[in-house]
């Protein structure tokens, strides 16, 4: 028992360290850009670099890591990482820290792809699972506000270079508790002989046309608000993209020994959890960006007194990840609770929706930061219902498959309501507003569409992940069995220690 929830421990702390540098970096881009000598352009690839890396190649990780070893690959991954971050912390020009960002996002694909799959191996009674589901969520709900605030913090007290030095030594301690804690893995992969696994078991020219055409499609999409969504540049990219993941799924279809084998998607939890994630990130990620712009921008505020405004958000989203979310979903299922949260997510993009450009923050922005609540909700909610139904062979698949729908619904976010607000914005500044009237036009624009796309993800989850009721009526009695068989069961029954 105490190893499993050490095991917990060590995916938990390493995916927080990973959820923290996605959002640690962002307080600190105009340190970063002053010190580097970014142009406003290339310094977007400080996080672009980051999220395009970590989104194409999470399926490429979750099915190595199901071959060659989950454990294997979240040690490999971590080390990845933590190396890349010390570059990163040293980096003396633009194309060093982008490709240490790029990097750090190798090693987070790597990590994460088998960390669920990890975790429902080591935790198979359902209660237990849905305890453990909740604390591992809870480091990626609450970890994006908490990068806020320490990204202030360490760029205020010390400097920008510390927002990546703080990983070397949580990635160092996560490595030495993980050689002991975590499962060893199999001597030989399952039904593969040895010296073949990478020919029969790795399909590459499916990983080929999965990664290049994840990253064609976020670099257009991140490229929509220098070019615009109808310019020949963007559309070019975007067709291209999509003629590589079609042709993926053909080759998923065809394949002897596929990538992402077709049947997961099969599953309706599976399929809609994952639809009903990336519109609710693609919503929410702008909150993480846009009211910090707004927060300083708009308000006036430094780095630090944003991260501390952001901070009640953290706290509601870890509390209620942590000490409800488990108990609710135990008594009013996935589903339920999952709809609440999209609920309150829904009033929390609904009220920065009319945001005064003079804002209280105790009246018009700590009741956003309290209904953030929703986000500790609904992760837990759709973890659960994406890893559900999944074999375990393909345990490191749907845990991959369930992070990269994360990744792209974040980047396709930030990059599409960020082109909406700036374009609102501009439009605003040529009719002649203030600017922090136009700026706070242009992120009331963003919002009103976040929450649009909370209400798909609401109609989503409605239809598409209903449970079918069993008919009503007398059941029948159950049989007296022979005493003999009673006994043979009794072993499997009791096996949940």
């Amino acid at each position: 028992m105490t190893s499993r929830w050490t095991a917990l421990g060590v995916l938990a702390t390493a995916m927080l360290m990973t959820v923290l540098d996605g959002s640690i970096v962002t307080v600190a881009m105009p340190a970063i850009q002053a010190d580097l000598g970014f142009t406003p352009a290339g310094l977007s690839w400080v996080v672009n670099a980051y999220l395009i890396a970590f989104g194409a190649l999470l399926l490429l990780s979750g099915r190595l890591g199901d071959l060659f070893g989950r454990k294997r690959m979240f040690l490999a991954g971590t080390a990845v990482f933590t190396a890349a971050s010390l570059l990163a912390g040293v980096a003396a020009s633009p194309a060093v820290l982008i490709a240490a960002r790029f990097l750090q996002g190798v090693g987070s694909a790597m990590a994460s792809a088998v960390s669920l799959g990890i975790l429902v191996s080591l935790f198979t009674e359902p209660r237990e699972r849905a305890k453990a589901i909740a604390v591992f969520s809870f480091t990626g709900a609450a970890g994006a506000s908490i990068g806020q605030v320490l990204g202030g913090l360490l760029t205020d007290a010390l400097a920008w270079n510390w927002i990546f030095f703080i990983n070397l030594p949580i990635g160092a301690a996560a490595l030495l508790l993980a050689l002991p804690a975590l499962p060893a893995d199999p001597a030989t992969p399952p039904a593969t002989p040895p010296g073949t696994t990478a020919r029969r078991g790795a399909d590459v020219l499916g990983a080929l046309l999965v990664t290049s055409g994840l990253t064609l499609g976020i670099y257009a999409v991140v490229k929509i608000e220098e070019y615009g969504p109808g310019s020949a540049h963007t559309l070019g990219l975007g067709a291209l993209a999509g003629t590589l993941l079609a042709g993926f799924l053909i080759r998923q279809a065809k394949a002897a020994q596929p990538l992402m084998p077709l049947r997961v998607l099969r599953s309706r939890p599976v399929a809609g959890a994952n639809l009903v994630q990336m519109l609710m990130v693609a919503a929410l990620f702008s909150f993480q960006i846009l009211v910090a712009l707004y927060l300083q921008k708009v308000l006036g505020y430094g780095a630090t007194a944003t991260g501390l405004a952001m901070l009640p958000a953290a706290a509601v989203i870890g509390a209620v990840a942590l000490g409800l979310a488990a108990r609710l979903i135990a008594r009013f299922g996935e589903r339920n609770v999952l709809l609440t949260g999209l609920v309150l997510l829904f009033g929390v993009l609904a009220l920065l929706a009319r945001v005064p450009v003079r804002a209280s923050y105790a009246v018009d922005l700590l009741p956003v930061m309290l209904l953030a609540a929703g986000f500790g909700l609904a992760l837990p909610a759709l973890t659960s219902l994406a890893m559900s139904g999944v074999r375990d062979e393909d345990a490191g698949l749907a845990s991959g498959l369930f992070n990269t729908t994360q990744q792209i619904g974040m980047a396709v976010g930030v990059a599409v309501l960020s082109t909406l607000a700036a374009g609102r914005t501009e439009s605003l500044t040529t009719a002649g507003r203030p600017a922090a009237e136009a700026l706070t036009g242009g992120f009331h624009l963003a919002f009103g569409v976040g929450a649009a796309l909370l209400v798909a993800a609401f109609a989503l989850a409605w239809f598409v992940l209903r449970t079918p009721r069993p008919e009503a009526g007398p059941q029948p009695q159950p049989q007296p069995q022979p005493q003999v068989r009673t006994e043979a069961a009794r072993p499997t029954a009791g096996v949940t220690s």
